[in-house]
């Protein structure tokens, strides 16, 4: 993550946010600004709810960026079709179950999130954030800590058969 201060008066700040991520929001030769940032926080909105969230959850999360659903913005359009849209690009997974007596839409981390980023990276964007280390939330580091070894043993597993391979 880089920053850039935009304003030195009020100390504003601009965030370059891409923690592996290739979704750049410029989709089908559109212009526009990436939208990389409300991804990232989904996903980790995502993460802290225990790897599934209410739709609602994330839209309280988001209002309280002053990103809210039902208003059109110029960077991005509605929020409900970006949401769609990372849907469709494989970054959430959506599904809908029944919770009490209605019907509750839930997110997920998407194939594509798992293949390009990973846990500890959201984790630690998040801490940053807000001001502390990815080990001040317990059960979130244990369980990206576990990620983080899985998936070297599968890379590693995928190097040897890669190997193997050749060798005949």
């Amino acid at each position: 993550m880089n920053q850039s201060e935009v304003d030195p008066f009020n100390h504003c700040y601009v965030l370059f946010i891409k923690l592996g991520l290739t979704y750049d929001g410029m989709m089908h030769g559109e212009a526009g600004v990436p939208k990389t940032g409300i991804l990232i926080l989904i996903l980790g909105v995502i993460f802290m709810k225990g790897n599934c969230a209410t739709e609602e959850e994330v839209l309280e999360v988001l209002n309280v960026t002053r990103i809210c659903s039902g208003r059109k913005y110029f960077f991005f359009g509605e929020l409900k079709q970006l949401i769609k849209d990372f849907v469709r690009e494989g970054y959430l997974e959506f599904q809908k179950v029944i919770n009490a007596d209605h019907w509750q839409s839930e997110f997920l981390w998407g194939p594509r999130a798992y293949a390009e980023t990973t846990k500890m990276k959201i984790l630690e964007f998040l801490a940053k954030v807000n001001g502390t280390d990815p080990s001040s939330f317990p059960s979130q580091y244990e369980e990206a800590l576990q990620d983080e070894k899985e998936k070297a043993q599968a890379r590693i597993s995928a190097n040897c058969l890669c190997r193997y391979r050749f060798l005949y």
